[in-house]
């Protein structure tokens, strides 16, 4: 089991640490992080940064992954605009979700709702070797078939 380090920022403190809901779980949820006293409306096709007050350090070789929970966007239409946001190994801000109601009523968010899955997934690094040639690249049976190339079934 990897232990990444974690920092609850002062508006986060109260808040449960990102968990895993059940035992074979990818993804662990982020709650959000806003005022007690408060309800955040999110309107159709409203857009809205939900912190999450919560800074990590995930380790070299890794990315957090900010996934939409499925059964807001069922339930609700709500989701993740940039999914899957990326949390880099460098960085140390506060992770925060883009969340975008594209339902069609009013989307209510409370402090400690549970707005996103963070995934903790291994990234492989790479360089670039140009080659002088198409060829150079090898052949496929796809080739070079696009968008809808194989088909509807």
């Amino acid at each position: 089991m990897m232990q990444i380090p974690i920092h609850q920022l002062p508006h986060g403190i109260g808040l449960e640490l990102p968990s895993y809901a059940t035992p074979h779980a990818a993804g662990m949820d982020l709650r959000a992080a806003i005022p007690e006293a408060e309800t955040w409306s999110l309107a159709p096709g409203q857009r809205r940064l939900v912190p999450t007050g919560l800074v990590m350090a995930i380790p070299e070789g890794f990315e957090g992954q900010v996934r939409p929970r499925s059964g807001l966007a069922l339930r609700h239409g709500v989701t993740v605009l940039n999914a899957p946001g990326t949390i880099d190994s460098d960085y140390r801000g506060e992770v925060a979700v883009v969340l975008v109601n594209l339902g069609e009523a009013i989307f209510e968010l409370r402090r400690g709702e549970r707005v996103a899955q963070l995934l903790i997934a291994p990234v492989a690094a790479c360089e670039w070797r140009a080659e002088t040639t198409r060829a150079a690249l090898g052949e496929t049976h796809r080739g070079a078939g696009g968008y809808g190339s194989t088909g509807k079934s």
